[in-house]
């Protein structure tokens, strides 16, 4: 009786391959907004936050947060894809390519998660629902929107391919505007995007297809899903898993990245670590200000940091799926990245212990019994719109921020 031999993990740092592109190893930098993009438009410091990830060993660093139609922006000077923005996403492709790095562009529409007083546009949610960041309503999205946003999606994508972009990732997490349509808190339509699961999973499938069809094979296409909200009555993993099976079906993906969390409800839930409730007040202005230094440790739950605090959802999904999966959530060291590997991820996302140290992944290799210095103090969520940083090693913050935002640090 012959005994299959069990397949040895891949090694973390070696070459791989996603969809149509090849990456020296297979270590992506997760997507956290940077907040130095002045006019919506690419800055030398956005060049440069991006240069030194790459430049310290990363497979793939991802551009965050480039909103397919201007009012898919969370805020003002967020990069929204036209014409004007282009010449300055080329010049940073080529700085990063410069570094041997992938990059990639994380495309969607922030929905109820935008700021419809900072952008001076008005905010979309599947349904009518208070905005508390513009202290408005957000407004339902027509038919007419849909199809609109769907379209902005390829366009996004033609325009990623035509800069030099490796590869684009669908946001279809945090209760952004595809993830708000798969919320059955958020989502109370009656139409057919709203009700059961397979008609509130539309929109984000629909938005696959037309990037996949827009990508034509050219780049990668990935996309980040939420496996749960995290809130009450919102996406859980009886649902999530379904879609993701749906969105394997359908074949528009060469990997999904597995997430957590709303921007818009319990981002904490993301995070997991400290709540620096006082630091991340003095970013917003206002009423929004006075109420989250009053009622912020009512609103921002605790969770304790763990190491993989991920894995036990995600690992459910390598059991049902055979696509590409990314880990993310508490990935420090090259431990947690065999780990990993163990356990049938194909890659793993880093984004705080990058920004804590961007050379890390060259370190690690290195020496590979390298730890994180990151704390978990989550003090970088604090900066992410004066120019996303740790601060426990960086001074450099910009002073021209008013505007109330939400929180949009991945992990």
């Amino acid at each position: 009786m012959s005994v299959t031999p069990t397949p040895t993990p891949p090694d973390p740092l070696a070459p791989a391959t996603l969809g149509p592109i090849r990456l020296r190893n297979r270590v992506i930098k997760s997507a956290t907004f940077e907040g130095v993009t002045t006019d919506a438009l690419v800055t030398d410091a956005l060049i440069d936050f991006h240069v030194a990830v790459g430049a310290g060993g990363v497979g793939m660093t991802t551009v965050a947060y480039l909103a397919v139609s201007p009012e898919g922006r969370t805020e003002r000077d967020q990069i929204y894809w036209r014409p004007e923005a282009l010449p300055g996403l080329r010049r940073l492709t080529e700085a990063v390519h410069a570094t041997g790095a992938a990059i990639s562009a994380q495309i969607g529409h922030a929905g109820p998660v935008a700021n419809s007083r900072s952008t001076g546009l008005p905010s979309l949610a599947p349904s009518t629902r208070p905005n508390p960041l513009s202290m408005s309503l957000d407004r339902a999205a027509t038919e007419a929107d849909i199809r609109r946003i769907i379209d902005d999606h390829a366009r996004a994508t033609r325009y990623a391919i035509e800069v030099g972009f490796d590869a684009v990732e669908v946001h279809l997490g945090h209760n952004y505007l595809a993830s708000s349509f798969l919320s059955p808190k958020i989502n109370r339509r009656k139409d057919s995007w709203g009700g059961p699961l397979h008609r509130r999973a539309e929109f984000a499938r629909r938005i696959l297809q037309a990037v996949r069809e827009a990508a034509d094979g050219q780049i990668a296409v990935l996309a980040k899903m939420n496996m749960a909200d995290g809130v009450p009555g919102g996406l859980w993993l009886d649902e999530s898993l379904v879609f993701a099976q749906m969105v394997e079906s359908d074949g528009h993906v060469d990997a999904l990245e597995l997430t957590g969390g709303s921007s818009l409800l319990n981002p904490m839930y993301l995070f997991r670590g400290d709540v620096p409730i006082r630091e991340m007040a003095e970013t917003q202005s206002g009423l929004v200000k006075l109420g989250m230094k009053m009622f912020g440790r009512f609103v921002f739950e605790h969770y304790p940091y763990a190491p993989l605090y991920f894995r036990d959802y995600a690992r459910q999904f390598r059991n049902e799926l055979d696509m590409p999966l990314v880990l993310l959530g508490g990935i420090t060291d090259l431990a947690g990245m065999n780990t990993a590997m163990s356990d049938g991820f194909e890659f793993v996302a880093m984004a705080r212990a990058l920004l804590r140290e961007p050379d890390l992944i060259n370190r690690i290799r290195a020496e590979s019994s390298k730890t994180s210095l990151c704390i978990h103090c989550n003090l970088c969520a604090a900066s992410i719109f004066t120019g996303t940083r740790c601060p426990l090693v960086s001074t450099d913050v910009r002073s021209d921020v008013t505007d109330e935002k939400p929180l949009g640090l991945s992990v």
